[in-house]
């Protein structure tokens, strides 16, 4: 059984000396990886060391991308050729290891319209499946009317979108995540419960600014079983249905139509069930989170072989719903 990855992330070093030169907000957003010891050589590597992890964890294809936050916390001046760089150098480690990478592009979103031209390169001209981007540029939320030129274009080529996590905005962090000592408040800013919230409210904005009405060819991918927001649907749809929220497709339908979901190496069979429960088996994908989350001794395959899935419905997840959500683009 083939099993694709989506969530797996990379770096480069100059990328690293822009993250630690840029401004406060920039460089809080890059606490917690800092490109240092075992974390900083993974994601560094693309090739022989992570190879060798990959065929440690039973994934045959990593859709590699650039850790958070990309280039998104740089000027536009910075971001637009570090954007181009950085693909560039994922492009050659696909053309270095043909069948074992695929790529999302990493976005300039300071510049809406830069980001439009280099993900039409990269999936144009460098063959890559989609892009990863990282909820907020600044303060200006996903659903703003500056990243319209980016949904439509990714409604326009057909391919997904990655909506990863990010910290939250300084003034959230202070008003909700802090008091509890360093350690507790960075943990609670990010891994805990920051990044799902921020992440999963982006795309619930974007569903209630009616981004997926404009653009209906948009597809999103979102991981961690949903950002928290899968779970909250039943309620979402009941207000919506009382009239609290904006009429039209309720937030279920959005989620069935247009975004898949990734556990992001949460391997709960739990999790899983829900989803199935809720999206559907063909909702589903495939995720790692390397190098952040220990997937070694075979846990990524074994995860997929015990879980309570028909052999159909097991190969769905594995690779072929992504495959089916790329078809076009191979």
């Amino acid at each position: 059984m083939k099993i694709i990855a989506l969530e797996e992330h990379m770096v480069t070093s100059t990328l690293l000396d822009a993250w630690r030169q840029a401004p406060d907000e920039a460089e809080e957003q890059n606490a917690v990886f800092n490109g240092t010891g075992l974390m900083g050589e993974r994601l560094l590597d693309v090739d022989a060391r992570r190879l060798q992890d990959m065929d440690d964890q039973g994934v045959d294809v990593q859709v590699l991308s650039v850790t958070q936050p990309g280039v998104q916390n740089l000027t536009p001046s910075l971001a637009v050729p570090l954007a181009k760089q950085v693909n560039d150098r994922i492009s050659a480690a696909v053309s270095r290891h043909p069948g074992r990478f695929e790529a999302f592009a990493a976005l300039p979103t300071p510049d809406p319209r830069a980001a439009v031209e280099e993900l039409r390169r990269a999936v144009q001209e460098l063959g890559f499946m989609g892009a990863m981007v990282f909820g907020r540029t600044g303060s200006r939320n996903a659903d703003h009317p500056d990243n319209e030129p980016i949904w439509a274009a990714a409604s326009d080529l057909r391919v997904p979108i990655y909506l990863h996590p990010q910290r939250p905005q300084n003034s959230i962090r202070n008003g909700y995540y802090s008091g509890l000592g360093d350690p507790v408040d960075r943990a609670l800013s990010t891994a805990a419960v920051g990044w799902h919230f921020e992440t999963g409210i982006q795309l619930i904005r974007m569903i209630l600014a009616g981004v997926f009405d404009r653009h209906p060819g948009l597809q999103l991918v979102i991981g961690h079983w949903g950002e928290l927001m899968l779970f909250w649907e039943e309620r979402f749809t009941s207000i919506q249905r009382a009239g609290l929220l904006p009429s039209g497709p309720t937030v279920l339908d959005v989620f069935r139509e247009h975004v898949s979901f990734t556990g992001s190496g949460d391997t709960s069979h739990r999790y899983l069930r829900w989803a199935k429960e809720v999206v559907g088996i063909d909702r589903i994908l495939f995720a790692t989170d390397y190098p952040f989350i220990d997937n070694s001794a075979g846990m990524a395959r074994s995860f997929l072989n015990e879980a309570d899935l028909t052999t159909d419905e097991r190969a769905a997840v594995a690779h072929a719903n992504w495959e089916r959500l790329t078809a076009h683009l191979r």
